[in-house]
């Protein structure tokens, strides 16, 4: 992306100069969203080289609203079960960036942040987690029940994977290597993001928390069912601890960035790594 000044020479946004020619495929798993989609495309950052909305059954006009806002969206569409899960598995399929962001379509999670997430993955991580719960994050969408439920399975989760300090278990802002998705991906419905941080460990991958704000989302309910889909977690941390084996995974190379570069694209340190 060029900013072009009348009698200057042409310059680099921060953003183009901290991605290094990388492509960012944003990742937008739909179900009924077309009211709240005109929110999350009108705020997507211009540097993104693509933005992937991914019907998971989707009856209402999500797709079309979709395509009348940004014309050269691509549209994947899960043909697996329903489910968050498997939705994201057709997102990745169908995206070709090198580095992959997931964004809820609920206007929750702000694609402001995503340079945040991006700039982790270039100073080193292979898989950079957004959290709720550290410095510089928050949320404004969590009702007492629903936080006590996290904290729990997020100790839960610390305590049969040794060395790790996760400190929000359950939240849908990631962003990854593209080559690393098909061993994060790993599971159909809400427990996705769980079973991510959990093969991310397994897989010995460096992880980095990335502080972030969820709002309200705009507009309908939500689809999470507290009861049910808190036992899908809490399954899914069970299971991981129990297949044990550690996955296989190609090495990366050492950050692409350094601190002073990811400062003057206006990208926030993270907070810290989550694997000792």
């Amino acid at each position: 992306m060029l900013l072009i000044h009348k009698g200057a020479a042409p310059t680099m946004k921060p953003e183009s100069q901290m991605l290094q020619q990388h492509r960012v495929s944003v990742l937008i798993p739909c179900l009924n969203e077309a009211e709240n989609l005109p929110y999350v495309l009108k705020t997507m950052p211009d540097w993104v080289h693509e933005v992937v909305v991914i019907d998971d059954h989707c009856t209402d006009e999500t797709v079309s609203v979709a395509r009348e806002l940004m014309p050269e969206v691509v549209i994947a569409t899960n043909h697996r079960a329903p489910g968050k899960g498997n939705a994201l598995v057709a997102g990745m399929e169908a995206a070709s960036g090198e580095i992959l962001v997931q964004v809820d379509a609920d206007g929750s999670e702000d694609p402001a942040e995503i340079h945040n997430f991006v700039g982790a993955l270039l100073a080193g991580a292979d898989y950079a987690k957004g959290t709720r719960f550290i410095q510089g994050g928050g949320t404004s969408d969590m009702p007492a029940l629903r936080r006590s439920g996290n904290h729990v399975l997020t100790w839960f989760a610390r305590l049969l994977f040794p060395g790790t300090r996760f400190s929000d278990l359950c939240y849908g802002y990631n962003a990854y290597w593209a080559d690393v998705a098909p061993v994060l991906l790993a599971a159909p419905g809400f427990e996705i993001e769980t079973v991510m941080n959990l093969r991310a460990v397994r897989a010995g991958l460096r992880i980095s928390e990335v502080p972030s704000f969820e709002a309200e989302r705009i507009h309908g309910e939500g689809n999470l069912q507290t009861f049910p889909d808190g036992w899908r977690v809490l399954k899914a941390i069970i299971s991981e601890r129990r297949k044990g084996r550690r996955l296989v995974t190609a090495p990366r190379a050492k950050p692409m960035i350094s601190p002073a570069e990811l400062a003057a694209a206006g990208t926030r340190r993270v907070a810290h790594e989550v694997v000792t």
